[in-house]
Formats: structure tokens, sequence, C-alpha cells
């Protein structure tokens, strides 16, 4: 111990504070208790900089102030004794009346020492003893603030902390130059502290809970050290907002890992990437409940983890319906965003822009989902899950942000139900307003209205013409009315329309709570919204029904709808609108699979029951005649439930050899379409460039041949060649009549998307004569039978009743004569042909031949007149006697 201390108490305290180069605060290291010391006999500028370390002091004297100062010496750890070192140094000058006081000799001592120190650093010009520099210019505002974060964003600033006054805000001196300091408050990014008891327009505030701890977290660590200081920005009050760095890091990540701060929003875009480091120390306290979060809970929403999805519908820009591996679905809303606001005068017309932007995105994706929280109801909405989305790697909130079709929710404090990537949101946006992407652009774009064509029969016909010209026209379903029915848009167009399956059935679902639905119709219903809804789509046009409606056929990713209908056991197909559609083949392929499964409608199939009487299923849509209506389909295997299925038909050809039929249907659509082919059809093959022969035509390709009665060109199948005589057997497939053609009156069908069977399928449909047995076995008698038909049905047009189907699609037909061989009487052709004795009823009669009792008896009735007058076939006798 130095001469200096004899005779004196000797005491130990930490530094706390350094209030100018002779004045200290120091603290008991015992109790913390603090007291105001300074450098006995000197006054001077500030020396030391870095607060807390533990020295060793001695009180010389005191002044009865009002704060009773105590003057005395310090010794470092390092030995080093002040205020010795000072005047050596030439940092602090001898006070003028330190001779006046009463002193000790150990006083006395000291301060003759101190006096020869001071004399020597006189001499040497050091310290405030020079004699030019040294002078640094210290200022106590920055006059430009905008002007200086701008010169400094970003750059690491030298600085001491002069003074916290909270866990978040700071006095400090900022070391700009070696020539000049300035003196400001600082925010330090990214958190918010407790504020601490303060008095405000007279009313004390008192503290927050945990703000003097947050407070001494920070004076403990930061007080009088010196640090690095990151200029960021500006404060709504002008004062610097910088990251402030204790050489072991930011202060701002200690603070959060203790629980006494929380992260604020506000800050987000100023620090960027740095915001999640913080973020994750904030979890951390979060996680242990220290400090603010001691009562912490986490939701159970949060800790739920990913689950896999699929989007089903896009409610709004916002907002997503999914659908979850259990089947079920449910709708939530994508965490701290919103999308544009449809009263908001530059917002709203980005809305449906918006909504687009997430159907071409998400719709039918898988996605990976995180439920962040639920939200109350509030503002007219129910309560609702707030989830994070992502599709692939990709977060769709923050698609829709980046694009400019969101803005991002201030979140409060307190509110925890918040999207993990709530900084890369912020981010986001700001960099959408800036370059005026979507909403923030300064031109709203034109509002797209879609013109409904199906609001009358008029305007559907009109739009209708100019849809059928086209093939698989592009569309988009918005709303799924049922299973087969369906509201459509066609961008291209601006056209909205109700769009119609055509071919099948489907069951009806329930329109309102007090309607019942049919059975299986909330099912198609409920696929049809699985498979179809928002989705891109093609539609082929065929005709439209007497409400407006579009009726046609409508793909989802390359296949028949009406098809997958079927498969599930949601349709039934209708069979006369499938032979129109030429999509006979496929449809019914769809619907055996159905049945096979026991799928849908089809559950209680039994086909062995049809196979015992050696039955086809029957039309379950002969009560529908376009396909479209909405009926109980009967029971399968019934046919006296089923309604007549007549159709107007023209019988194009009668088979010499079997009398089997051809014909074609009378309807607007079908013959529409033929006439319209079969114009074009002769106009191509009038063109002498279309005139070149076919040299060797393949068996079963169609080809274009010349009709010997007429000399007009027709659509023909091969049926089969003889390359001797250069001719060929074919099949006129609008009209069913054959004949042998040569090779120099058949040519290339012509361009197959205006001719081929894909543009318009064969017309000529099969069907027999129900309830008739021809004589195949006598060539005369049938030659006598094909003559009557021809005379009689051939060429002319007649009403067909369906009474069976085949499942190759075949028909068997009663065929009623209306004008009744010009007596203006309805005939019944198949009686005729019996009553002629031309035909006998079947002997063996199939299962639904059997079933209809009351026909057999008038078909036998009108046998036995045959038989007993002795026509046709029964001229010699009765023929089934041998």
């Amino acid at each position: 111990m130095s001469d200096t201390t004899k005779g004196r108490n000797l005491f130990h305290a930490k530094v706390k504070s350094v209030l100018s180069g002779d004045t200290l605060v120091l603290a008991s290291l015992e109790s913390g208790q603090e007291r105001l010391f300074s450098l006995a006999f000197v006054s001077a500028p500030k020396l030391q900089r870095d607060g807390e370390e533990v020295i060793q002091f001695v009180v010389h004297y005191t002044i009865p102030t009002g704060n009773k100062r105590e003057y005395g010496t310090v010794t470092l750890q390092s030995g080093e004794e002040l205020p010795a070192a000072c005047v050596a140094d030439g940092w602090v000058k001898l006070r003028e009346e330190s001779r006046r006081k009463e002193m000790s000799e150990s006083s006395e001592n000291l301060l003759n020492e101190l006096e020869r120190l001071q004399a020597k650093a006189k001499a040497d010009a050091k310290g405030v003893w020079a004699t030019q520099g040294g002078i640094i210019e210290n200022a106590h505002e920055i006059p430009d603030p905008k002007g200086f974060v701008q010169k400094f964003n970003g750059r690491d600033l030298d600085a001491i902390v002069e003074r916290v006054l909270t866990g978040d805000r700071m006095i400090l001196r900022l070391l700009v130059s070696l020539s000049k300091h300035i003196q400001t408050i600082v925010t330090v990014a990214g958190i918010r502290a407790p504020k601490r008891a303060n008095t405000a327009e007279g009313r004390e505030q008192p503290a927050e809970p945990l703000a003097n701890e947050s407070h001494q977290f920070v004076e403990t660590r930061l007080l009088q050290r010196s640090v690095k200081a990151t200029v960021l920005g500006l404060t709504p009050q002008a004062q610097l907002i910088c990251v402030v760095k204790h050489p072991n890091g930011s202060i701002a990540d200690f603070l959060l890992k203790e629980g006494l701060a929380q992260c604020t929003d506000f800050h987000s875009t100023l620090l960027g990437p740095q915001m999640k480091t913080l973020r994750q120390a904030e979890t951390h306290a979060k996680n242990n409940r220290l400090g603010l979060f001691k009562g912490h809970v986490e939701s159970k929403a949060s800790s739920a983890g990913e689950v896999d999805a699929t989007v089903s519908r896009i409610v709004r820009p916002d907002t997503i319906s999914v659908r979850m591996k259990s089947g079920g679905e449910k709708t939530v809303q994508l965490s701290s965003i919103r999308g544009p606001k449809p009263k908001d005068e530059k917002q709203g017309p980005h809305e449906q822009d918006a909504k687009e932007f997430l159907r071409k995105k998400l719709i039918g994706k898988h996605v990976r989902l995180s439920t962040d929280g639920v939200k109350p109801p509030s503002e007219g909405f129910p309560e609702r899950e707030v989830a994070t989305i992502l599709a692939g790697n990709k977060n769709v909130a923050l698609m829709l942000v980046e694009a400019g079709y969101a803005s991002v929710v201030r979140h409060r404090k307190d509110d925890t139900d918040r999207s993990p990537y709530y900084d890369d949101l912020i981010a986001a946006e700001e960099a959408a307003q800036t370059e005026q992407r979507g909403m923030w652009a300064s031109k709203a774009p034109a509002a797209k209205s879609y013109q409904d064509y199906s609001e009358s029969l008029q305007k559907a016909k009109i739009q209708s013409s100019v849809l059928q010209r086209q093939k698989k026209v592009p569309a988009v379903v918005d709303y799924v009315k049922s299973g087969s029915r369906f509201t459509v848009l066609i961008p291209r167009e601006n056209a909205k329309l109700t769009f119609v399956l055509s071919c099948i059935r489907a069951p009806r679902s329930a329109r309102n709570p007090n309607e019942k639905a049919e059975p299986f119709g909330q099912d198609a219903h409920d696929f049809a919204n699985r498979r179809c809804l928002q989705r891109d789509v093609e539609i082929d046009v065929e005709s439209t029904d007497k409400q407006g409606g579009f009726i046609g056929t409508l793909y989802v990713s390359r296949e028949n709808f009406a098809k997958l209908l079927l498969e599930e056991g949601y349709a039934t197909v209708h069979a006369y609108s499938a032979e129109q559609s030429g999509h006979a083949t496929e449809l019914f392929a769809a619907e055996q699979k159905a049945k096979d499964g026991r799928k849908g409608v089809w559950q209680d199939y039994d086909p062995a029951a049809e196979e015992a009487d050696g039955e086809a299923v029957p039309d379950p849509m002969s009560s529908n005649t376009n396909g479209t209506t909405n009926g109980t389909s009967p029971t399968n295997g019934s046919t006296a439930s089923l309604k007549p299925d007549y159709r107007d038909i023209i019988i194009s050809h009668i088979d010499p050899a079997t009398c089997a039929l051809k014909f074609q249907h009378i309807a607007p659509t079908a013959s529409h379409a033929l006439s319209n082919l079969m114009s074009a059809f002769r106009t191509f093959h009038l063109s002498p460039s279309s005139s070149s022969s076919v040299t060797a035509p393949k068996t079963g390709e169609i080809l274009a041949a010349k009709f010997s009665e007429d000399g007009e060109w027709y659509r023909a199948r091969i049926r089969r060649n003889d390359r001797d005589a250069q001719t060929s057997e074919v099949l006129f497939i609008d009209y069913g009549n054959s004949e042998s053609v040569p090779w120099k009156n058949i040519r290339p069908l012509g361009p197959a998307d205006k001719f081929g069977t894909a543009k318009l399928k064969p017309q000529a449909v099969d069907a027999q004569l129900s309830f008739c047995q021809f004589p195949t076995v006598n060539k005369e008698y049938m030659e006598d039978a094909a003559a009557f038909l021809r005379e009689n049905v051939e060429g002319k047009q007649v009403v067909g009743s369906v009474d069976f189907v085949e499942k190759d699609g075949g028909l068997w037909l009663t065929v009623f004569d209306p004008n009744g061989r010009g007596k203006g009487v309805e005939v019944n052709v198949n009686e005729e042909v019996v009553a002629e004795g031309l035909a006998m009823v079947p002997r063996k009669l199939k299962g639904w031949e059997a079933g209809k009792g009351d026909v057999l008896k008038k078909f036998k009735e009108r046998e036995e007149e045959a038989k007993g007058a002795r026509m046709g076939m029964w001229e010699y006798g009765d023929l089934t006697e041998d």
C-alpha cells in the first residue's frame, strides 16, 4: 500500500459509471449500493471508459453538499493510482482551492506529489497543457438526421454508451471522426423493451413488468463501454435506429434470450435477414418461459406440425379450402396477409386477378399446411384457422405479396398467431410497393366482366352456333351446380354459361336444406366439386336445352368427365345421346365397370338374374330425352317402370339377308351436323385438286366413295377388296347401305378434322325389329320381307320406340308409320310384318321380350290371322309343326 493511504480506511468497489474525468459512480461489491466519488484535488475531462472494473479507493475528505460527495484516491487492478496517473499525463489540473483546505498529513503528501507531477506534465506540454491540437468537437444533436442516415447507413461506428434510458433506448457518443463526436439518443433495432416509470403531462406512468430488470441488464453490460453502432434508419421522432453490438454480440440478441424484450415488427425491413436471429432468440425465451414469457403457453395449433393436403378451392385471395388426407375439407386463411379489399377503389380491381393468380398455381395441387393459430370471429367472418401453406418449397403467402396481390397485416405485439415467415413478408411487401407491382401500381386495371349467355335461350343459341364450330374450347369451371351441371367461364370469349353434360344422367343433389337429394346425388355433386371446381377444362358444345344451358362434353385433364362419373357409379348412360355424340363405346364401358364394381347407383346390381334370362342391361335413361333431366332411374332389370323412348328416325337401309335396319336420328343437332358435313364434303370432292383416286384401299379404312345411284360422294368404310377386279365392297357409314365400288370411284376422305369420324360419328345406327323372327333359311321369303320393308319404311320418316339396348349399343325397335301407308292412321310396322306372314313371333323369347305379355299376346293374335289366311311363310301351313 502506498504512503498516501496510511492512516486511511481502504475500501473495495466496482466502477459502475464514469460521469467525468474526475468523478465516478461506485457500486458496493456486496449490496450494490451506489456512491458518488471524485478524485481528490483535481478536475478534468473524462478518463475511464470501461466501467465495472473492481478497484480500491481511499476517502481523503468530503464536502457536505446535498449529495455528500466524497473525494479520495483510486488504485486500479494494475496497481496504477488515480489521480496521480491522470496528472502525470496532463489529463487533469489541480484545483486552485486545494491548499485552502485543512488537510491531514497524508493528504498534504498527496497534494505535494500531484503538484510535482503537474509541473512535469506542463513542462512536457502533455494533455491539457499542449499548445496545439487535442480539441474534439462534441455535438448534442444531429442537424440533418436523414442525411446522416444516408451517409452512414449500414456502417459500423465506434461509440460509447453514455447513459441507458431503457432496455431498448440509450444515449450514445458516436465517434464519427477523430475530431468530432455526436451525443444522441439511439433506439436498439428489432426489439421493444418494457417502459420504465416516468412522468408525462404531470401524470406518473408506472413501470411495465420487468422494465427495471431490462434496464439494469443493459446498464451493467454497456454503460460507459465502447460499442459498435450500425446505423439503419430513423424512428418517427427522428431518432437513430441502430444495431448496438457489445464485444460479445448484439445486445438485442442477449435481451431477447433472457426474455427481457420482445421483437418489434417495425424494424423488420431495416434488419432484413438479421431479424430471423432475433426471432430465434425470442423463441428460446418463450420455450424456456423466461422473463416476459414466464406464463407463455404454446398454442396447440402451432405445435401440430405440417400436414399434407390438396387445394380444392380458392375462396378469396387470402383464403383457401383444402382437402385433407382423411377426406375432410377445411377452409384456412393465409397467415399474416390480407388480399385486395373489394371496396377499396385502388385495391378492389385487383381482387379477381389475385384469385386467378392463386387458382393457376394451386388448384388441385398437393401442398404442406402448418396451422399458426385460430382467429376469433370478427368483421362478419366466422372463427377461422390461419396457416402457412407451402407449394413445393414456396410460401404461397409470400408469392402473393411479391406479386403485389396482398398486403401484410400489422400484428399487435401480443398477437402470436402469425406467419413464421413474417419478416420475409414485410420485406416482400416493401419491394412490391417500391416496384409498383399488382395493387401497388399507380393505375388500376380495367375490371373484367363476363357476358352470361345462359340467361336467355336466344343468347344461348347465338353463342352455341359460335362454340359448335370450335372443338375443345378452353374454359374454367366457376361453380358446380350438381354432378352434371356447371357454370363455366370462357376467358377468351368473355363468356359465362351453364354447361350440362350430354349422354348421361346424374342423380339430383339437394338445392336447399328443405329439399331431399336423390340417392347418390350429393356424392356425385361432391365428386364433381373435387375433380372440376376452378379447374382448367375443355368443352365441346353440341346443342342447347330449353333453359339456355349448353349441352356437350367436358374434359378434365383430357378425360371425358362423364366417363369418370360413370366409372364411379354416379351416373347412368343415356343411350340415345351417347349414340349421337360418338362416345357410346367408352361411356357404356365405363358404366359396365361401375356395375362390375357394384359402385354408386349400381350397388345392388345383380348380373346373375339378368344372365339367367339372357338379358342385357336395360337403358336406364329411357325416360330422358336429352340425358340431362332429373328423374328417378328404374330398378335394374325392370322394364315395366320404363316410359316409352320414342325417337324420330329415317330408315336408311334394309339388309336383304337379315332384314336388319340402318337408321338415322332426326334431331336438330344430328341432322344439322350431317347436312353441314355432307354439303362441305360434296364441295370438297367437286374440286379438281381432290380428284385423285386410291390405288389399293385397305380393309377397314374410312374413305370417300361415289354412290352409283346418284353419283354423289359419301363417307364409306372398306369391307373387302377384289384386287383382280379392282373393286371394293363399301359400307356407307352415314346411311347403312353398301355396294361394290370400282377403285376409280374411291378417294381419300379429305381433311380428318373436317370429315373424319372424330368430327361426326357415323350416323347409321344398327337396329332390329322387336318381336319379329324372320325366315332367314328361306331366301324367297326373306326377299319378300325385305321388299315389304323397303316399300313401306325405307327412306321415310317414322317413329322408333326403343324396346331394348344391347351391350354393344344395338337397338331393338318397334317402328310406327304415322301416315299408315298413306291412310293417315298410325300403323305398327312390326305387327304388319307379322300379319303379312313375313315374320313370326320368336319361339325362344329373350328376357325383356318375355316380360311384355300384353304386347306378345297381340303379336300372337296377328300371327294366327296370318296362318289362317295362309299369308307369306304360312302359305303351305304351319312351319312350326315340323
